[in-house]
């Protein structure tokens, strides 16, 4: 089966071994891979591509990743939180930072590097536990560059201009 490109706005943060991600997938139903797929799971492309206008968080940490969808999040409270993390860094001053009541990220600056944590708490499931069976998280993200946190968050805010 070919390969499913996915593309659409993504903020990553983090390192190879421990990240959190806010992205919108946008899956193209033209592509060979999602045809075949489709014709596989007997649904039309574009049902299987889906509508690309929903909002993700996936984080992941030593191989235990998991994610959740943000139903009725929007570009526009994307972009603030975007925004409010380039100022916050660059106040260069210890901060916390939330994206709604599911991601928090406490950060200290080391040096050229921000020291990040994430805290991510999944949406209450159907039965009404917080989190399902994951239930809420803390990452330690690391030293991050600040450099490297700027560019992508400077490439995240593009993506969704």
């Amino acid at each position: 089966m070919s390969p499913i490109a996915v593309g659409g706005p993504e903020l990553s943060i983090g390192t190879a071994g421990a990240y959190v991600a806010l992205a919108r997938p946008e899956i193209d139903p033209t592509q060979p891979g999602v045809i075949a797929a489709a014709a596989d799971a007997g649904v039309s492309p574009e049902e299987f591509a889906g509508p690309g206008d929903v909002w993700a968080v996936m984080y992941d940490a030593d191989g235990e990743g998991d994610g959740f969808e943000l139903p009725g999040a929007r570009d526009a409270e994307a972009d603030a939180f975007a925004e409010q993390f380039q100022q916050a860094l660059a106040a260069a001053e210890p901060f916390t930072l939330e994206a709604g009541n599911f991601l928090r990220l406490d950060a200290r600056p080391s040096g050229a590097d921000w020291v990040v944590t994430a805290r991510i708490t999944p949406p209450e499931d159907d039965e009404g536990d917080e989190g399902g069976a994951a239930g809420p998280r803390t990452l330690e993200l690391g030293a991050l560059p600040a450099a490297e946190l700027l560019a992508g968050l400077e490439d995240f805010r593009s993506a969704l201009a």
